[in-house]
């Protein structure tokens, strides 16, 4: 038996089909709420059942199932196994979903809604490390804004370079201090026009 409620079956789904591939609407749906988004991160660590998320959350675990069932339904989590507990019940653990991400089908409203989100999960990052400060802890907390001029070659670049750094630090493995690290890039006014390429003479 598992500790978690069951979750009745959305009308018109077939029991036990898997569900379709990701789309941006799906997954903008899951994703549009600060707590969903830091769940999803805090699997992206490591596999954990809805009690540990929920210690990670400082959260009851029921509060939880709702959130975790949208996640699953949207195809960016599965049930990677089960753990025993006592009097014969079980409880699932919770992962990652090995799929390929969604596409670009989302609405500005959708993007935005999404965006938004993020920072507001990134807020609840900051707030909870400066209580952390206030209490003794030791959290780092660093903000930057400023305006670069970056042509298309040097925004280019500039992602080419935030990609290997993150690729470089991402090792779950490795000695370190989980960081949150978020970075916005937005234009503040419309890109010129590509320059077409000139062509070789036949």
């Amino acid at each position: 038996m598992e500790d978690s409620p069951a979750r009745p079956e959305e009308p018109g789904s077939v029991p036990g089909a898997r569900a379709p591939g990701k789309s941006w609407h799906g997954v903008h749906q899951a994703l549009a709420d600060p707590l969903r988004i830091r769940l999803w991160e805090w699997l992206a660590e490591a596999p954990r059942s809805a009690r540990q998320l929920a210690d990670c959350a400082g959260l009851p675990a029921d509060r939880l199932y709702y959130h975790l069932g949208q996640l699953e339904q949207a195809g960016l989590i599965e049930v990677a196994g089960y753990r025993r507990l006592a009097r014969g019940k079980a409880e699932r653990i919770y992962a990652p979903a090995e799929t390929e991400p969604p596409g670009d089908d989302a609405t500005p409203e959708e993007e935005a809604a999404f965006l938004g989100s993020m920072l507001q999960a990134t807020a609840m990052d900051i707030t909870i490390a400066y209580q952390a400060r206030r209490t003794g802890g030791r959290r780092e907390v660093q903000l930057h804004r400023g305006t670069l001029r970056l042509t298309d070659q040097a925004l280019a670049e500039l992602r080419d370079h935030i990609e290997r750094l993150a690729t470089r630090f991402a090792d779950p493995g490795a000695d370190g201090t989980p960081t949150r690290v978020v970075l916005a890039l937005v234009d503040l006014q419309d890109r010129p026009e590509a320059e077409p390429v000139a062509r070789s003479p036949a």
